[in-house]
């Protein structure tokens, strides 16, 4: 039998989405990208005191558009309060940073390809602003890279029309598994004090859809960033076709 004829026959059984989804990744080879990592004190300090930035971020040489939306994403998870202005570079922020910075503030801000499959590249975004308080403040985030479009794909552009509630239910369902899991379901007051919330932060991972929370969100700060997921099997109807991962 030709490819062709063999393709032919595999669409009959698939949506077009589908389809292009089983066809198009397989050919890609993993986007390619080098570490720029880095760790600066403040001039003239020494000690185990000093302000400091840690930077370790990615720069894709085949997908410039792709650098300038992680650097935009880093910039703006260091905005602490709403007087802060969102410096023009990584590299204006660092020197901003150490210039008013007092001893033992410290930044890290770190992004990391997380996955890639099915013609999507997935980036995790992390940060931790010290700033002189009880304990530092963590932040995530997630950018799906759409290779084809050449373009960061957002919530609206996964779902099929009208569908926005639906996800948010499948989600809640994702976050009724995991209290039941950490065992917190049986507690009224946590219940209570921690409700289920929506998040920007979604991921299209391989296995799954991936929802992760802030800190303080819908958990105490010692767990973490609670991350929910929804198998795509419950996403039928809800997720545009084209965005369920190729299955062989």
């Amino acid at each position: 039998m030709s490819l062709l004829k063999f393709a032919s026959m595999t669409c009959i059984a698939l949506t077009l989405g589908a389809c292009q989804s089983v066809f198009q990744p397989s050919a890609q080879k993993p986007l390619a990208f080098t570490n720029d990592a880095s760790e600066q004190v403040k001039s003239g300090c020494t000690g185990q005191d000093c302000p400091l930035v840690n930077i370790d971020t990615l720069h894709f040489a085949d997908a410039p558009n792709l650098d300038a939306l992680i650097e935009n994403r880093l910039l703006k998870m260091t905005v602490n309060s709403p007087d802060d202005k969102l410096a023009p570079s990584l590299n204006a922020y660092r020197e901003q940073f150490l210039r008013t910075a007092d001893s033992r503030n410290s930044t890290y801000l770190q992004a990391k390809v997380r996955e890639e499959h099915d013609g999507l590249l997935i980036v995790e975004l992390s940060s931790y602003l010290d700033t002189g308080g009880a304990h530092g403040m963590p932040g995530r985030g997630f950018i799906n890279y759409s290779r084809k479009e050449q373009r960061e794909v957002t919530l609206q552009d996964m779902l099929l029309p009208g569908q926005e509630q639906a996800f948010w239910g499948a989600a809640k369902v994702a976050h009724n598994n995991w209290l039941i899991n950490s065992h917190y379901s049986s507690d009224p007051e946590y219940v209570k004090n921690w409700p289920f919330q929506k998040t920007p932060h979604v991921a299209l991972l391989k296995d799954n859809v991936v929802l992760k929370y802030d800190v303080y969100s819908i958990a105490p700060y010692s767990e973490g960033h609670v991350e929910l997921k929804i198998p795509y099997s419950r996403l039928n109807g809800i997720l545009k076709p084209e965005w369920f991962p190729a299955k062989g």
